[in-house]
């Protein structure tokens, strides 16, 4: 397998962490490639349409792109214990999945305007906007704190990478201010060996 990557995308660090902890990542290549909204890269878009990171070619030759996607594959092949639970507990792991993936999207966002936007045409109430949804969203999960576990799951996995993606592009906004409960259980789940290995 090969997996097309860039070791600052939160999205690409999920998809490694899974790899790690489901004993695959041996079997992936890593492509690194540098990938913006305005500069896209052939041999990403040559096999997956969309054009964006993370991608992964299968030995057969498909492609399988969105982080979820190759998430639930990776898991499906994998020789350790399923990241992904069942029962009802498929369906709270999978929410938690989304919300940090929209806040990964939204952090994205503002990376994209306050980067590659050009400086006359920056919009500083989308961003504010978009940082409000990153904000609802940890406020949400400091609310619920109580109920999140240390399992190793798709979910949590996903959260740390959101979390870890925080702290990377905007310590400044120290997102863990009032926020305890949440900041305890980062600093538990992220001491994994998997979480070490993807650093950006």
């Amino acid at each position: 397998m090969k997996l097309f990557f860039n070791p600052a995308s939160p999205f690409v660090r999920k998809v490694r962490m899974v790899a790690e902890e489901r004993g695959i990542a041996d079997q992936i290549e890593l492509v690194k490639v540098t990938i913006t909204p305005v500069s896209p890269d052939d041999s990403v878009s040559s096999s997956n349409p969309i054009g964006k990171i993370p991608s992964l070619q299968l030995d057969d030759g498909m492609s399988l792109f969105d982080s979820r996607v190759i998430c639930d594959y990776l898991d499906s092949v994998g020789s350790a214990d399923s990241l992904i639970p069942s029962g009802k507990s498929r369906w709270t792991d999978m929410r938690l999945q989304a919300i940090a993936d929209a806040m990964c999207d939204a952090g994205i966002l503002i990376r994209y305007e306050g980067f590659v936007r050009p400086e006359e045409y920056r919009w500083d109430e989308w961003s504010n906007n978009q940082w409000l949804k990153i904000v609802r969203s940890i406020d949400a999960l400091e609310a619920d704190a109580d109920n999140l576990s240390q399992d190793v799951t798709v979910g949590n996995i996903a959260l740390s990478c959101a979390l870890a993606y925080l702290d990377f592009r905007y310590d400044d906004r120290s997102w863990r201010s009032g926020r305890d409960k949440l900041s305890i259980w980062f600093k538990t789940f992220s001491d994994r060996d998997s979480f070490r290995n993807t650093a950006p």
